[in-house]
């Protein structure tokens, strides 16, 4: 199993939460179950969301909860696909509001990576996931990882925007420092939950008034076909 930090300011900042002993159990668990399960996402995808996006250049912060389940779906940026793959509902209602709130038309295909290369941080709390099993690496470790991971992001001095959709997300919000950052708390995108405050809730133009209010540049929410 080959998989190693980014070789950018995240790998440099997590160096020392890599050498915890909780990071060894979880890698063994992680060689274990691409041994002999199916895992997504691949291992070279795995810290794609920290590759696309780094620590110094983070503008905003969308978490997720796990990784896609289906074949071919998870590429490591939470609620994004591979091009060629069916959107997820979540991320179809994503776009349905991005445009009622923005005028942007809804994207043909489900890849987020314009919005990550523009500083979206786009983390799932759990970075790993077995075929057809949701939530199955919880507990792994996964979340004391991505928690060293929000309080980096907190300990920033430039502000930040943090869209928390629905409860698993809401959790972290204990670690980030509401007077510095903006942190935007709704319903989750899913079916399910989508109509209990996540339509109408104007997450992408808040993002971007803020950004512009701190002198930032404003992400174009539009993605390249």
């Amino acid at each position: 199993m080959n998989i190693r930090l980014p070789e950018n300011d995240w790998g440099d900042q997590l160096v020392k939460e890599w050498e915890q002993p909780y990071m060894a159990e979880l890698l063994q668990h992680l060689e274990l179950r691409y041994g002999t399960s199916e895992v997504y996402p691949p291992q070279e995808d795995l810290f794609h969301a920290l590759r696309s996006t780094s620590l110094a250049e983070a503008k905003v912060v969308i978490l997720g909860q796990d990784p896609y389940h289906g074949a071919g779906q998870a590429h490591g940026l939470s609620f994004s696909v591979r091009r060629g793959v069916k959107i997820p509902p979540s991320l179809r209602n994503m776009y349905k509001e991005l445009e009622e709130d923005l005028g942007v038309p809804q994207a043909g295909h489900g890849c987020l990576d314009h919005w990550a290369n523009q500083g979206v941080l786009l983390l799932n709390t759990v970075l790993t996931v077995e075929e057809g099993k949701p939530g199955s690496h919880q507990g792994f470790g996964w979340e004391l990882f991505t928690d060293r991971i929000i309080s980096l992001l907190n300990e920033r001095e430039m502000p930040l925007i943090f869209l928390l959709w629905g409860k698993h997300a809401q959790e972290k919000a204990k670690g980030i420092d509401g007077n510095k950052h903006l942190v935007v708390s709704t319903a989750h995108p899913s079916p399910l939950a989508a109509r209990k405050g996540f339509f109408g809730s104007k997450p992408f133009s808040k993002a971007n008034d803020f950004l512009t209010a701190n002198g930032l540049e404003p992400i174009d929410w539009r993605l390249p076909d």
